[in-house]
């Protein structure tokens, strides 16, 4: 349902077994998923029922871990170089691939 929901199709398209037309169906399926999702915490990803005793649930059912990503930890060290005021504003870090970023450089050299 996560990808229907990103591209906006019915289930029974995306299962192979539709036209594209939303059958009622399809619609308490997309209602459904979106009420779940209601239930799901933006930031951690968990439900409370996860978590509630009560609800079956256990309060020991995550673990908190770390992890560390290369990327994020560069794109973080190249924002320290970007300009704070005026010349800061606007400034975008992404990450583009080495060969790219060579290619690049060397048409900037080129031309």
């Amino acid at each position: 349902m996560e990808l229907c929901n990103r591209w906006g199709i019915p289930h029974s398209q995306f299962r192979g077994h539709g036209d594209g037309t939303w059958s009622d169906l399809d619609r308490r399926k997309a209602r459904a998923y979106q009420a779940y999702q209601h239930t799901v915490c933006p930031h951690c990803g968990t439900r409370h029922e996860e978590w509630d005793e009560q609800a079956d649930g256990d309060e020991d059912a995550y673990q908190a871990v770390t992890h560390r990503c290369i990327g994020c930890q560069l794109i973080e060290d190249k924002r320290k170089t970007v300009p704070e005021g005026d010349d800061g504003h606007g400034v975008k870090v992404a990450l583009i691939p080495t060969s790219v970023h060579q290619a690049m450089q060397f048409a900037r050299d080129h031309h």
